[in-house]
């Protein structure tokens, strides 16, 4: 294993109407945003007393997108960062993932009306321990 890794993606996403009767030609889709792009980085020890302990750090960003298929409003973009600790040892495995590190207010689905926009998950912290046998 490789004490140090890196995970980039990128996404561009050009959805809009073609040929429809009731929503206007050209109007993009609702809840697609056209750029998404993320990074994670992981950075594990592996020699000495603390061989197996690892951090991770990453980056998910979502551009904008409409909200409804007549584009009445828009949905605004949103950086969103994660991190983990983890330690690694034989059969152990434990590790502690906080998602959305900054508690940054986001949203994930407009459900095709302003009223409706649902809000991403809070700062959130998940331990897990696991032994393979």
């Amino acid at each position: 294993m490789k004490s140090t890794q890196a995970i980039a993606s990128y996404a561009y996403t050009d959805a809009e109407v073609t040929e429809d009767k009731t929503y206007a030609v050209g109007n993009r889709l609702e809840d697609v945003p056209k750029n998404q792009a993320s990074l994670w980085t992981t950075y594990e020890l592996q020699n000495g007393d603390f061989k197996g302990l690892g951090f991770g750090l990453g980056l998910f960003y979502v551009g904008t997108w409409a909200g409804d298929l007549d584009n009445s409003f828009e949905v605004p973009d949103y950086l969103r960062t994660d991190a983990a600790i983890y330690y690694r040892r034989d059969a152990l495995k434990a590790a502690i993932n906080i998602r959305n590190l900054f508690d940054t207010e986001y949203f994930v689905d407009s459900n095709g009306t302003r009223a409706r926009v649902k809000t991403g998950a809070p700062f959130t912290i998940i331990a897990s321990i696991s032994w393979e046998f």
